[in-house]
């Protein structure tokens, strides 16, 4: 994960200024105060030194309820819990610079990555994304069950190097453990439809407030009970810089990062494009691209010799064209995506075209050999 570099905007959808959302300096307060007449610095000084000023998306941790572990990290883990009542799962950060699992420098990039993702995510809303609910920078008061106990005891993290991001609570889990648990009976072409515009739609916002979500692949999309399509984790999400030159590095995931990425080019909002598109067949064929592929290998090959997961032949042609237009080398040919909404939007699914055939006895088998996400 990286933070590229950028220039400021006074907020995010303005169309003529961009902020660059990873270099929020709140010290920058205290520098400003330092300025000030000493008669009015003094009067002032308490509040200054005894508190520092609230964040608009800070939570109030006593009402947070933390009850068992969804997922782990190196760096972190994944609860669920409730937030005044409301089911949320809340992504607790652990720095680790005090049991020499990260050094200062190494924490301090988390930090920093932290604020980056609050200050991206804290002012998105639409149906289509996670929504946020709040956050803290130090975890004084939280409590974490025991993993192994049936008592009421909990244990206490240490509050100077954690942090805590708190989000809706999505119970359908990831879209790539989804497809996975199809991956052998595959998904109705309505279904494949479904879910790529609701991811479509989720990124088409994302790029019209200009940012960048750099990580998109479907382990970072969620579901509700409805089977609803919601995009998460902005840990390497970005305001868009206004030269593509300030935007560079290897961010994302292998297998979704666009060639220009990979390359170490400068690039844009099309690198989000690019990873739709292979998502768009992951969702489709349920399988995994480039399972038996290397980094280097995958790496290089995507880069210098055009490399993509293969297309099904029994893939309606309108679907595959929109996989193809998406993955385009060239940047600059790849669609927009609320263009690819529309083209998904008129795909006809009155006749079936997925990888299972409408009657269950007829239709396109092309995946002969057997794989799994």
């Amino acid at each position: 994960m990286d933070s590229g570099s950028g220039e400021k905007d006074e907020g995010i959808g303005s169309s003529d200024v961009l902020l660059r959302a990873d270099r929020i300096d709140l010290k920058s307060l205290d520098i400003e105060l330092e300025k000030l007449p000493n008669k009015r610095r003094s009067k002032d000084k308490a509040v200054v030194v005894d508190k520092e000023p609230k964040e608009e998306w800070q939570i109030d941790l006593s009402k947070l309820e933390i009850h068992s572990v969804i997922a782990q990290g190196t760096y972190g883990t994944v609860y669920r819990g409730t937030y005044d009542g409301q089911n949320v799962a809340v992504k607790v950060l652990d720095w680790g610079a005090n049991d020499g699992t990260a050094t200062g420098a190494e924490a301090a990039s988390l930090r920093a990555l932290f604020r980056q993702e609050v200050a991206v995510w804290h002012k998105l809303d639409h149906p289509n994304v996670t929504k946020f609910v709040g956050a803290s920078v130090g975890t004084t008061g939280l409590k974490i069950p025991q993993k192994d106990s049936t008592s009421s005891v909990h244990a206490s993290l240490p509050a100077r190097e954690c942090c805590a991001v708190v989000v809706e609570y999505l119970p359908g889990g990831t879209l790539k453990r989804y497809l996975i648990r199809n991956s052998q009976r595959k998904l109705a072409y309505r279904d494949v439809i479904r879910l790529a515009s609701d991811l479509s739609k989720g990124l088409s916002y994302l790029h019209s407030q200009k940012i960048v979500h750099r990580d998109v692949k479907t382990e970072n999309m969620l579901l509700d009970g409805r089977g609803n399509l919601k995009i998460a984790d902005f840990g390497v999400a970005r305001v868009e810089a206004q030269n593509p030159k300030d935007m560079t590095g290897q961010t994302g995931t292998l297998g979704y990062m666009a060639p220009e990425v990979l390359d170490g080019k400068p690039y844009n909002r099309k690198c989000d494009v690019y990873s739709f598109g292979i998502c768009l067949w992951e969702i489709y064929c349920c399988d995994m691209p480039y399972p038996y592929l290397r980094f280097a290998e995958a790496s290089s090959a995507i880069v210098r010799q055009n490399l993509r997961p293969q297309i099904p032949r029994c893939c309606p042609r309108a679907m595959a064209s929109i996989m193809r237009k998406c993955w385009d080398a060239d940047p600059d040919k790849r669609p927009d995506m609320d263009e690819v909404v529309g083209l998904l939007l008129a795909l006809d699914t009155s006749k079936g075209g997925g990888m299972i055939p409408e009657d269950e006895a007829q239709g396109c088998w092309c995946l002969i050999r057997k794989r799994g996400p």
